[in-house]
């Protein structure tokens, strides 16, 4: 089997600074020696990161990114101000105290030197952001074609002769129907479900109305495993054309089937509510807490793994909620609208 290293961003930081490091050892090597000039890369490199990542992480976000131009400016001038003086004495000590002859003092030519090396790597440190942000784009984007390509290969290990499938329950269903035509419509809405499956998870976008036919033809079959009827309050108001992404929805009502419907009980209340507020998409999940649940009832693994997906459709531009008081479980969810 063969294997390959691909390193992650914090990785490639640490090799870009342990080249820098190397580098600039090596420009020393040939005047200092092998120990003075480690010592003095080491302390260099230090300083490096000091102003690169103080930029990057401190200055630059928190200042320039929230537009107070003036303060970053006058920021950026005490931080390289600083950093070169308090370089210039470490440097000084360093200098004095290992491999001096005579103890040498500093003066104002050499801290001027190392703010204006300073400077230079400060202008440097945007280059260093841009390389940063493009790995983590990268990164990014190998992550989504990675759990797509595992999607497409999950679909294609569903879809075993879907045609065969079909049409063999196409057949079942019209020998149902003589019999027993409650059974044929259970068949049916199995059918169209796995025609969804087949036909319209793998699209990336699809109409809502597709989306809540397949729901409910998901709660129908679900029905029939519960001994006792349901209240099931269906609450749906949204213009035609809109469409979302696949699949958003079934989770919520999967767990009110999993985990809030008590099959034993005459007391099964569900409300589940899709409306269109302005241009954005409300879903709405809920179903009484069964007895013993209490307020540690879990959503389980798919609210976690359906976050997780649509962070990486909206990224921060959504709402997703999960309320537990005791009595009643509540998911919803609010999407902008394709």
């Amino acid at each position: 089997m063969q294997m390959s290293f691909k390193p992650g961003i914090n990785q490639l930081q640490w090799l870009v600074w342990v080249f820098v490091l190397l580098a600039v050892m090596l420009s020393l090597l040939p005047m200092d020696g092998f120990a003075q000039a480690f010592v003095y890369a080491l302390l260099n490199t230090l300083f490096y990161v000091a102003i690169v990542y103080g930029n990057i992480l401190l200055l630059f976000p928190r200042l320039y990114q929230k537009s107070k131009y003036g303060w970053y400016v006058l920021s950026v001038i005490v931080f390289l101000a600083a950093v070169g003086v308090i370089r210039g004495f470490i440097t000084m000590y360093a200098y004095n105290l290992w491999f001096a002859m005579h103890p040498e003092p500093m003066t104002t030519k050499a801290i001027a030197s190392f703010i204006i090396g300073g400077i230079m790597v400060f202008l440097l440190s945007f280059v260093f952001r841009i390389a940063i942000e493009y790995f983590k784009l990268k990164q990014r984007s190998d992550e989504i074609m990675a759990q797509r390509t595992q999607a497409e290969l999950n679909l294609l290990k569903s879809q075993v002769q879907p045609h065969f499938l079909f049409n063999t329950l196409n057949n079942i269903y019209y020998e149902a129907y003589l019999e027993s035509p409650r059974t044929a419509s259970l068949i049916e809405r199995l059918s169209d479900i796995m025609r969804y499956f087949v036909d319209e998870a793998p699209k990336q976008l699809v109409p809502l109305a597709t989306e809540l036919q397949f729901l409910e033809n998901y709660i129908a079959l679900e029905k029939i495993r519960i001994r006792h009827s349901i209240q099931l309050e269906f609450t749906k108001d949204f213009d035609q054309g809109i469409s979302l992404p696949p699949m958003l929805l079934m989770t919520f009502v999967e767990n009110v089937f999993k985990h809030g419907i008590d099959k034993t009980s005459t007391n099964n209340k569900v409300a589940i509510k899709l409306v269109q507020e302005g241009n954005r998409l409300v879903f709405l999940a809920e179903n009484l807490v069964l007895a013993g649940a209490g307020v540690h009832q879990s959503a389980g693994f798919g609210i976690v793994n359906l976050r997780k997906r649509l962070v990486l459709l909206y990224g921060d531009d959504l709402i997703l909620a999960v309320q537990n008081n005791g009595t009643v479980y509540r998911a919803s969810l609010n999407i902008p609208l394709a």
